[in-house]
């Protein structure tokens, strides 16, 4: 995993509740087991057309959100399967952050173990970002150490986080890496228990 700590990046605003993981990636394409690939698919559904051809009057069809990082959606992002093709589909589309009001836990915990920063803020600045981001093309900073959303000049939002999912993706570790900060102890352990 890449490790977060600031990015700037112009926001993609969803404004749509209970978007579910077969929403955000179909069922039809999870026949795959690598974790890459997925974001052509992503919000298949909503995308494309019944011809296969490109949804003009969707979102990420605009090309004023092209190389877009952050998606800014309404409540309940993530609800449904427990997919972690989701999140993959995210960050394969070239998603690093999702601000939301609330998310499904179990997305929630998916997207912070591959590597997306999760933010939760309170409904009326959600309301405020996928405004001002429909209306003007801004750009949005985040910082995960101090723990602040900050939109152009505007005030900062700022967001809770658990200190372990913090360390986690500051360091861009997932579980496995984890691990391996502790490879000396283990090794010990190992050596005296053989």
């Amino acid at each position: 995993m890449k490790p977060i700590n600031q990015l700037t990046s112009i926001v993609t605003p969803l404004d749509r509740v209970n978007v579910d993981t077969d929403q955000i990636i179909p069922k039809q394409f999870l026949k795959r087991i690598e974790r890459t690939g997925f974001g052509n698919y992503l919000f298949y559904g909503w995308r494309f057309q019944e011809d296969g051809t490109p949804n003009p009057s969707f979102i990420l069809n605009n090309p004023l959100y092209e190389g877009s990082e952050v998606l800014v959606a309404s409540h309940n992002f993530g609800c449904g399967s427990s997919r972690e093709h989701a999140p993959w589909a995210l960050l394969d589309y070239g998603f690093k952050v999702i601000i939301a009001p609330s998310f499904a836990d179990i997305f929630y915990n998916n997207c912070v173990k591959n590597g997306i920063l999760a933010i939760r803020l309170n409904e009326e600045n959600v309301n405020h970002l996928i405004k001002q981001s429909t209306e003007h093309q801004k750009k949005i900073f985040i910082n995960l150490k101090e723990q602040f959303v900050q939109y152009e000049a505007e005030e900062k939002f700022t967001f809770d986080i658990d200190p372990y999912w913090k360390e986690m993706l500051l360091n861009g570790w997932d579980e496995i890496a984890l691990t391996f900060q502790f490879e000396d102890q283990i090794a010990a352990f190992e050596k005296k228990h053989a």
